[in-house]
């Protein structure tokens, strides 16, 4: 079975002065401001797609954590994941890095180690964002 999410952004204006909204679709959240001032020069306020994008990677990947590490027999109690995506005005998106902290039970350090290094390179939103770099911290509390 496929499922396809869709978001759709309503822009009004040219791309310095101009404003948008975002508004998820399949979950019907939303709508969620953007504009080029806030991606550019950063907002506590209004959204951006290197945020959404920060979302997706955040949520996948410890999606894929928790699954691999239940499969290795050592199911997480808890898995908090930052992501934190760069974006360069005139570049694009130059990388991703994920902050990972989790409760684990019962597992080494170099096992969990290994683990969330494979959710990263295994997180369908990691092979999404390919053509960046994405590097990640990975800590047991």
């Amino acid at each position: 079975m496929s499922v396809t999410s869709e978001a759709r952004t309503i822009w009004k204006g040219d791309l310095a002065e101009g404003t948008g909204a975002v508004s998820l679709q399949s979950s019907r959240l939303g709508p969620f401001d953007v504009n080029w001032k806030a991606r550019s020069e950063g907002s506590t306020s209004v959204t951006t797609p290197e945020e959404l994008i920060a979302a997706a990677h955040s949520s996948c990947f410890s999606m894929a954590l928790s699954h691999a590490l239940t499969q290795n027999g050592t199911p997480p109690t808890s898995i908090e994941t930052s992501a934190s995506v760069t974006f360069i005005p005139g570049t694009g998106i130059t990388g991703s890095h994920l902050n990972v902290h989790a409760v684990v039970p019962g597992i080494s350090a170099d096992d969990f180690a290994r683990l969330a290094a494979e959710a990263k390179a295994g997180c369908p939103v990691s092979a999404a964002l390919a053509g960046v770099e994405i590097t990640l911290e990975a800590t047991l509390a």
